[in-house]
């Protein structure tokens, strides 16, 4: 998709397929709709009086308005004047890229952006319209026979801005096309069907994004190179399934070849749980929605979708995405429960249900962190149900002791829209892992399941800054809107972006 700005003053004479103008709830009317009610001799007041209570993110169209040069004149609503001012309101710009797709629009111009806006709240919201019109053109196709619907047609998206306000507004629209593209990828990956998306194919998904992007450079490590790692908790996941596992490391080099900026010594890592199906292996799930299981590698797949939205964005910052993938099936030589592995550290675990195996995989990429000397390491994993009933589908679950990174995590996830909330990770929820047979137990029974499972990944990181995301909640949508949301792309971005130095991130 295009995205441009346009900064002619002469609104009611721009030509476009949908011009959309901000109003708000009790009949205030923006700058911009002020514009289009002069020069329609009061339709929008009129609308406004006679149907539209400017409810935020709703939408009204209004078509071939006298004195407006634009085919459809979109109402959208903001809510209340004093609350959008500082704000970014997501919502609208959704609204409006909706509308635009919903009504086989080919191009679309935006004002909401530029309402009572600074310039750091300009490039914010210019970089969630291009986010939220990137994403309004998904649509899955790559296991249709034919497609049930016509594909979107929008391709252009316009902001509306101030003249001296141009350049902020492109630097947004640049970041959000990027953070789009990211999550689509994310989203496409984690539709596709188990036998389509194996880890093999997780593996040449990072080598096409390699090719794609020179900052990038990919390595996926076969069963017999995983062995000589002694990454053994991983293998023991990988054993019951006949599809070969993959250990994948993609590589984002900062621009000039410098490993790290801000006085960082090290990159950034991320690591993405890969379970591309998880039948729960022995410790077998019930049936139903066990089809929702193809989901459990949303953590790897936001891992693909990140470093695809840094590399094309030329993110000055080193960052190395691992992705630990494989199945989790029951057969003769899956995992049982009391079977005791050895992890990659040399730790031994006693495995009490094999439906925990996140864990399992995700430790031995958490040792194989360490030889990059990081200066953060954030895993990202579809890790427990626990974490659904605490939080539901709004918040990811955020697990760190180290302060400094936990706050930057959740204040990256507010300016993203896709927000986090921080869970405790006291040492008292230690005890629960104990083992009398191996060094720790892979779980810890029913109470705070998702705080003990954090609790067993971060005995694996003792010598680097570490978060986790349980994204059990937020990752895809079940019921008849299934489909993998793209989170939490947005969120690891907006991080990325502010560890580099940019300017409105």
């Amino acid at each position: 998709m295009e995205f441009s700005t346009q900064t002619s003053a002469s609104l009611h004479q721009l030509k476009t397929a949908a011009l959309a103008v901000g109003v708000y709830t009790g009949g205030a009317l923006s700058p911009a709709a002020e514009t289009i009610d002069r020069a329609s001799n009061g339709a929008v007041s009129a609308a406004l009086k006679a149907e539209f209570k400017a409810k935020a993110g709703s939408h009204l169209a209004l078509h071939n308005l006298p004195g407006v040069s634009a085919a459809r004149v979109i109402l959208v609503g903001l809510g209340a004047q004093d609350a959008y001012a500082a704000s970014v309101h997501a919502n609208a710009e959704e609204a409006f890229a909706r509308y635009c797709v919903g009504a086989s629009l080919a191009e679309g111009v935006s004002t909401l952006a530029a309402i009572d806006c600074p310039d750091a709240t300009l490039r914010a919201r210019a970089r969630s319209a291009a986010c939220a019109a990137g994403l309004s053109v998904y649509r899955y196709t790559a296991t249709l026979g034919k497609e049930k619907d016509a594909l979107p047609k929008l391709k252009k998206f316009t902001v509306w801005v101030p003249r001296a306000q141009a350049t902020q507004a492109q630097a947004g629209l640049r970041e959000g096309r990027a953070i789009a593209n990211g999550m689509n990828l994310t989203r496409e990956l984690g539709d596709l069907p188990p036998n389509v998306c194996t880890p093999t194919y997780l593996g040449n998904t990072a080598k096409k994004l390699a090719k794609e992007f020179k900052s990038l450079k990919a390595e996926v490590l076969n069963a017999k190179q995983i062995e000589a790692l002694k990454m053994g908790s991983f293998l023991s996941v990988a054993r019951g399934s006949y599809e070969p596992p993959a250990f994948i490391v993609l590589r984002h080099a900062a621009a000039g070849g410098k490993a790290a900026s801000k006085g960082d010594k090290g990159p950034i890592v991320l690591v993405g749980k890969g379970i591309t199906f998880d039948s729960g292996g022995i410790s077998i799930k019930p049936a139903a929605n066990m089809d929702e299981m193809k989901y459990d590698m949303c953590g790897a797949a936001s891992v693909l979708g990140t470093l695809r939205a840094i590399a094309e964005l030329e993110l000055g910052r080193e960052v190395i995405g691992l992705i630990p993938a494989c199945e989790n099936l029951p057969s003769g030589r899956a995992n049982k429960p009391g079977d005791v592995v050895t992890s990659m550290s040399g730790q031994t675990i006693e495995i009490l249900n094999t439906d925990a195996e996140g864990r399992l995989v995700l430790c031995d990429a958490l040792t194989y962190a360490e030889r990059f000397k990081p200066a953060a390491v954030i895993d990202i994993a579809t890790l427990t149900g626990a974490c659904v009933v605490a939080l539901g589908h709004v918040n990811s679950g955020l697990f760190s002791k180290n302060d400094e990174l936990a706050d930057s995590l959740l204040k990256a996830g507010l300016e993203a829209h896709d927000t986090a909330w921080r869970m405790p990770l006291d040492d008292a929820y230690q005890e629960q892992l104990h083992s009398n047979f191996a060094d720790m137990a892979n779980i810890g029974g029913m109470p705070a399941g998702s705080v003990t499972a954090a609790c067993f990944l971060s005995r694996f990181t003792k010598n680097y800054p570490w978060a986790h995301l349980d994204i059990a909640g937020t990752a895809w949508r079940g019921g008849k809107d299934k489909g993998a949301s793209g989170r939490p792309v947005p969120l690891l971005v907006h991080y990325l972006l502010a560890q580099a130095g940019k300017p409105g991130a």
